[in-house]
């Protein structure tokens, strides 16, 4: 993979244990039940070692997306950023044209997580907030074409 993947220390370490709770749990017991299931005979209407089988193959492409995306990681180390601008990792607090304060987090493509405030960098909310800085008004270009602005209301690197 030739891009970086830029991502927490947390969300390095979600992936890697992901990774290790496959490679190291659920495909060995896999591999043991396909073993089995081959051993008694016929293959071909053999349910358990058809689905195991597919079941292996599913784990294999996770393992090496996984592996992927681990070797291609630039883990940024959040709480050494001194910065009064947003970038990376920044926590960020702003107020919509509705009055509503909102707070995210800019983080990685594998960690991105809507329900816990955390929105990949490649997002068009993250591009139109990244370099901007406490004070700043900023246009958002919703999918519709409509055009939201916010307001920047606090920065934090946690």
């Amino acid at each position: 993979m030739s891009k970086k993947n830029y991502i927490t220390p947390e969300g390095a370490e979600k992936l890697k244990a992901e990774y290790n709770e496959l490679f190291h749990c659920e495909r060995p017991k896999l591999v043991e039940t396909v073993a089995w299931a081959a051993s008694n005979g016929d293959r071909s209407e053999n349910a358990d070692y058809q689905y195991g089988k597919k079941r292996l193959r599913e784990i294999d492409r996770r393992l090496k997306f996984l592996m992927d995306r681990l070797d291609a990681a630039e883990v940024v180390p959040v709480a050494d950023i001194k910065s009064d601008r947003i970038v990376f990792g920044a926590t960020v607090t702003y107020s919509n044209e509705d009055g509503e304060t909102l707070t995210y987090q800019i983080v990685g493509e594998d960690e991105f997580d809507i329900e816990k405030n955390k929105i990949s960098w490649k997002s068009p909310l993250a591009g139109a907030l990244l370099g901007k800085k406490i004070g700043d008004e900023v246009r958002l270009a919703k999918p519709n074409g409509e055009e939201e602005f916010l307001e920047i209301l606090k920065i934090v690197y946690k």
